[in-house]
Parts: C-alpha cells; sequence; structure tokens
C-alpha cells in the first residue's frame, strides 16, 4: 500500500526507493537533514503544511515555539490534573454497562487530553460533545494514515475534508473566540499558534490543520497504543503468576508494559522520506535527489543485534544497551521526533528526576482499566482494522469482572 502512495504521488521525482530495516541504519538516516518527510502528502495531503510534514527553517520556526508547550512542568499538569479526572467520567458509562469496545474506549480516553492540549475547549462528561469529537478524530486519523488506507483516495478525501470543515465550524471558531483571537493565551498549541500567526505567516486554514493534526495524532497513537499494551499484558500475566490487580499496583511495571508494546507495534509500520538533495544516509547507501527512503520501523525495532535474540517477544523487563529507547523507533528520531513522545511514554524512572514521577497517558490508562476490573472478552475475540494495512484492530471487547472474579455482566 505504502508502494501504490509513492506511485501516486510521485510527481516527476525519481521512484528509485531504498528499505532501511536496521537500528543503526535508521539512526543514521533520521539525523539526515536532507531526507524531508515524504509519508503524508506534502503537497495536496490533509496534512499539508503542518509541523508533521514541514521541513527546514519552516520545520524549526513553529517546532520551536511549539516546543514551549511540551515541558516537564506541563506534561504533569496533563497527566495528573487533566487526564486524571477525564478518565473517571469517560469509563464511567462503561464500567456501569460491564463491558465496551477498547478501541472506542482508548480514543475516548486519548482524544479529551488532545483536545485540551491542541486547544479545543471539550467536556469529557458531555457525552453528545463527546461523540462528535470522537467521530470528527476517528474520520481526521483515517485522512492521516491515508497512505496504507484500502479505501477509494479521492472518497476518503472528501470525507476528511468535510471533517475539517465541521470541526472548524463546531469546535475551532468558537475556541478562537474564547481566546480573544490569541489575546487571551491559555497553555494550548491554539493559543500559541493565534499569538504568532503574523510571526509565522499563518493562515485559517493553516491553524485549523495544525490543531486537527494535534488532535488526531496523539488520539491514534495512544488509542492503539493502549490496545496493544493491554493484549499483550494478559497474555503475559499468567506466564509470571501475577494477577490483573497485581499489574495495576506496579505503575512502573505498567510503563515498562507500554514502552515494550510501542516496540513492538509501532502507530506506523514504516516512516518515509524523499531525499532532497544528494546524500550518504548511512555507511555504504547513498541516495541522489528526488530517491525515496523507506525506514521499516517493525523491522529495526525487532533488530536482533540490539534487542536479542528474543527481539519479537514480548519481554517488559527487557535490557537494553546503554542509548537504546526502550520503546525502539515508534517515536521516531531527528527533526521529527514526536513532540508528545513524553506525554505519551512518560520518562523512565530516574533516581535524579525532580518533580512528580510521569508514567504516561498510557500507563495511567490502562491502570485506570485494570483498577476498574476490565479484562478480554473471552467470548468475542479481536477483529483487525480491514480498511488499513497497518497491524491495529478494528474493535477489542473487553468485560468487567467484579474483585471476585466473576462478571460483573453476567
Amino acid at each position: 500500500m505504502v508502494r501504490a502512495w509513492i506511485d501516486a504521488n510521485s510527481k516527476g521525482f525519481s521512484l528509485s526507493t531504498i528499505t532501511l530495516t536496521r537500528w543503526t541504519e535508521l539512526r543514521d538516516a533520521y539525523r539526515r537533514k536532507e531526507l524531508r518527510q515524504a509519508l503524508y502528502g506534502n503537497d495536496d495531503g490533509p496534512l499539508r503544511d503542518c509541523l508533521l510534514n514541514l521541513h527546514g527553517t519552516e520545520h524549526r520556526d513553529r517546532r520551536r515555539l511549539e516546543n514551549r508547550l511540551f515541558r516537564r512542568e506541563v506534561f504533569e499538569h496533563w497527566e495528573y490534573d487533566v487526564l486524571g479526572p477525564a478518565v473517571s467520567s469517560i469509563l464511567a458509562p462503561f464500567v456501569a454497562a460491564g463491558e465496551g469496545d477498547l478501541v472506542n474506549i482508548g480514543y475516548r480516553l486519548a482524544m479529551n487530553l488532545t483536545a485540551t492540549i491542541a486547544g479545543l475547549d471539550v467536556d469529557p462528561a458531555d457525552p453528545t460533545q463527546t461523540d462528535t469529537v470522537h467521530r470528527l478524530t476517528s474520520k481526521l486519523s483515517e485522512g492521516a494514515t491515508m497512505a496504507h488506507s484500502t479505501r477509494d483516495r479521492d472518497e476518503l478525501l472528501r470525507e476528511v475534508e468535510a471533517a475539517f470543515d465541521e470541526l472548524d465550524n463546531d469546535l475551532l471558531q468558537p475556541a478562537i473566540a474564547a481566546r480573544g483571537g490569541g489575546e487571551c493565551p491559555r497553555h494550548d498549541v491554539l493559543s500559541v499558534l493565534l499569538a504568532n500567526e503574523d510571526k509565522l505567516g499563518l493562515t485559517h486554514e493553516m491553524v485549523l490543520r495544525e490543531i486537527g493534526f494535534y488532535l488526531q495524532a496523539g488520539a491514534h497513537s495512544t488509542a492503539n497504543a493502549l490496545v496493544h499494551s493491554f493484549d499483550l499484558l494478559f497474555h503475559w500475566l499468567p506466564s509470571q503468576a501475577m494477577t490483573p490487580a497485581d499489574a495495576a499496583e506496579d505503575l512502573e511495571l505498567l510503563q515498562r508494559v507500554v514502552h515494550e508494546g510501542l516496540r513492538l507495534w509501532p502507530a506506523s509500520p514504516v516512516a518515509l522520506r524523499r531525499a532532497t538533495a544528494a546524500c550518504d544516509v548511512t555507511a555504504g547507501i547513498s541516495v541522489d535527489e528526488g530517491d525515496l527512503v523507506e525506514f521499516d520501523l517493525m523491522s529495526a525495532n525487532r533488530d536482533p543485534d540490539i534487542f536479542g535474540t528474543d527481539a519479537n517477544d514480548f519481554n517488559p523487563n527487557r535490557s537494553l544497551p546503554d542509548g537504546i529507547p526502550l520503546w525502539g523507533n515508534s517515536f521516531g528520531g531527528g527533526i521529527h521526533t514526536c513532540i508528545g513522545q513524553e506525554l505519551d511514554g512518560g520518562v523512565p524512572p530516574d533516581e535524579n528526576s525532580i518533580g512528580r514521577p510521569l508514567y504516561g497517558t498510557v500507563a495511567i490508562m490502562l491502570k485506570a482499566l485494570l483498577d476498574d476490573g476490565f479484562v478480554p472478552d473471552a467470548h468475542r475475540p479481536p477483529e483487525e482494522l480491514r480498511s488499513s494495512t497497518r497491524a491495529h484492530h478494528g474493535n477489542y471487547w473487553v468485560t468487567r469482572t467484579s474483585t471476585q472474579g466473576e462478571h460483573v455482566n453476567g
């Protein structure tokens, strides 16, 4: 499917493509400033001219401004003060029902936080508003992952543009009005953009796409990480003679579960770059201007030279060489390293850390599910997402158990 995306969007560039599969190859290639983002339709895709697609000085200037939000003290506020209260409100109807689709639950948990970060004023306790944001976020995520979609591209683009229109009219414009056009700044992306519109040369449409990007990117990757982590944990617990309740009491373990899940199942299985000039990508591999470089994250994250002979196995207690992230390449690298990496995955415990520990939003959500007694539904096995070639779940049913292990809903 990525090959089809390349063919449809080459626009006169060379179609010479190399694929990198080893850890050291990806590490070197991420550092090459000559390689530009190429997976998300730089010129005509739904994420054109947003941070993800910018390159060079444009990317540097916008990233510097938005980086001001992504500081440790702000992460603490989001994790402890924003996410915590929202989780209870969002899980409440599923707790009452005794069951739910974890894909749906994951999106709802993640999108309220990412909406707050983006600058959209949503109330997680409002079910109608939550339904609307969920529907829009899902559609924008489908557009962002268009390179791996099995659907007709033109039809999907029309649906995504309609979602952007609804996002603009119903959520973005009221949020702008509430901020006085940038005169009432808050700690969110929208406030930063409004305060720097002239400096960055931003149009309203560019602000809209940037807010849409933040809304879907955090929700999509977080929701998928939550489902994979939950699934991997429940397959692993019996081998450790541990119960879900035991795991729920160990947030450091849950964080390692999330990191290992991210390594094995990155939100995007590949990254794609186009060379803006001839360069050496890594030792022994060179490209010409216009050539494409595909980063095979799935293979590099399971490189036995780095992750051991059991690299394909789930092991949250894995020991790695110094300098190797526990999550592999799943947050990217170089200038396009995920700006929300520490929000999603937290910061591994360090005795020298200052402030409250950051376990990451996925680990906090995973603990909440365990605390509420959710387990995989043995009668409804998970199904893969059929509209994409990415390894994501289409649904993953969970059910609640009481403290005695009996199913709440019978």
